[in-house]
Formats: C-alpha cells, structure tokens, sequence
C-alpha cells in the first residue's frame, strides 16, 4: 500500500483532498483517455509516416480502431461510475451536502474578483479558494463537455445503422468533424494547461501528489485553497504533526 505521505516531509500535516473514489475515477479517465488520443490522432493524421509507424504498432487499422473503442468504453464506465457514487453519497449525506463543484458555489465569485486583481497587480491580497479553484472546475465540467461532444459521436460512428435512421448524413458528417477536431483541443488542453496547473507550476514542481495519495500539504492548502482551510480549523481542533485530517464534506467530484 502507498505512503499516504509520500511525497511530503515528515512530521507535516497533510489534508485529504482525494479518496479512493475520486483517486480511480482520475485514474479511470487519464489512461483510457492517454490510450484514446494514442490511437485516435493516427486515424485522423492516417497520411503521416508516424502515424503508420503507430497504426504498425496496434496491429494496423483494426488494432487501432480496436483499442480505441476499448478506451473509449472504459472512459464512460468511469464516468457511470462517478456519476452513480456521487448520487449514492449525496443521498447518504442528506442535509450535510454542499456541491462545491458548481461555478456559483460559495466563495467562488469573489475569490475570482481576487485572483485576477492578483494577478495583475492590482491587489496584494491572495485569493483564498473554497474546496476547489475556478481551474479545477472548468478542468472538471470540461469532461462532461467532452463526453457530450466527442464520446457522443464516437457512439454515433461506431453504430452508423442506427445512426441514419434519426440523423442526416450533413449531421453526421459535422458531429465526425467534431469528434476529430474537439479530440485534438482535448489533448491539446491536458497536456499544457492541465499539466502546468496541477503539476508543472512552480509551487507544485514536479507534480503534485493529490492524483496519487489524495493529500496536500497544509502550506499548499493554505495556498491553493485558503478558504476550505479555514472552515475546516474552525470545525475541527487543528490537526497535531504528522497527521492526515479529512476535509469538510463536500459533493464527491474527481476534479
């Protein structure tokens, strides 16, 4: 079993951001979606000497058409699965919910108005964040978007008989255009936004270890998430050196 630590100087409190849910729904989504760009960005650059050094690596044609959808399955499973568990505790939780994913949660707004006044020196004040920053929320309801846009036309692709008989071929054609170009802004998106925001700006350099124990550090709490650090002081005693302390219940998100 992994340190719950790891990654951390000992004897450092350290808050549970992640638990095993949220850690295999972000482990359930990456793979399969590092697997669906491997496979999917060959199809569409099919003309290009490495993308049939990579087709030549899956097996060819139906290798890669193969692995893709095997990716792309796995991803709405995950998703199902997020969905389902949410529900589950939401419902457990009745009274004792906040959906602290959604844009117009508490605090949201106006520690935006302080960000970008940080930001552009307008202000000295750091923007204290609740349980998630406006990053993370767009990075996690970019996922549905996703789902919608590129898993709804590779299901249309993939069951085309089914597909004509309600959608014309113009609908079509766009939604297959869609499923290409929005892919690309997908991986494009991951692999420079995402990855500096969680794992390459400096105060988490060389990555941040939330994606693989759940925790962070007090110091990074009180950074990135000032606010949710301050609720949970005020409703628990301050957690003693070297412990793990779970923070204020909020709607289970992966992001």
């Amino acid at each position: 079993m992994a340190d719950i630590n790891a990654g951390f100087p000992q004897n450092k409190t350290v808050y549970q951001r992640w638990n095993i849910h949220h850690r295999l729904v972000h482990f359930g989504i990456y793979a399969p979606f590092i697997l669906c760009g491997l496979t999917g960005l060959p199809i569409k650059f099919h003309h290009k000497a490495w993308a049939q050094s990579v087709a030549a690596f899956f097996g060819g044609g139906d290798g890669l058409l193969f692995w893709h959808l095997f990716a792309g399955v796995l991803i709405f499973i995950t998703c199902f699965y997020h969905l389902g568990y949410s529900a589950i505790w939401a419902m457990k939780n009745r009274g004792n919910v906040t959906i602290t994913i959604l844009p117009w949660a508490k605090g949201t707004w106006t520690a935006l108005k302080q960000y970008f006044a940080y930001q552009f020196g307008k202000s000295d004040e750091h923007p204290k964040f609740g349980r998630y920053q406006w990053k993370e929320m767009f990075d996690y309801w970019a996922v549905f978007w996703g789902m919608f846009m590129i898993g709804g036309s590779g299901l249309l692709m993939w069951f085309p008989e089914f597909t004509f008989q309600f959608f014309p071929k113009w609908f079509v054609d766009a939604y297959r255009w869609a499923h290409s170009d929005e892919a690309v802004l997908a991986v494009t998106f991951i692999f420079t936004w995402h990855f500096y925001n969680v794992h390459f700006q400096p105060d988490f350099f060389p990555m941040s270890w939330v994606w693989w124990n759940g925790n962070m550090s007090e110091e990074l709490m009180e950074l990135e998430h000032g606010l949710e650090l301050e609720m949970i002081k005020e409703k628990q005693a301050p957690a003693g050196r070297g412990t793990t302390t779970t923070p204020t219940k909020g709607f289970p998100s992966s992001g």
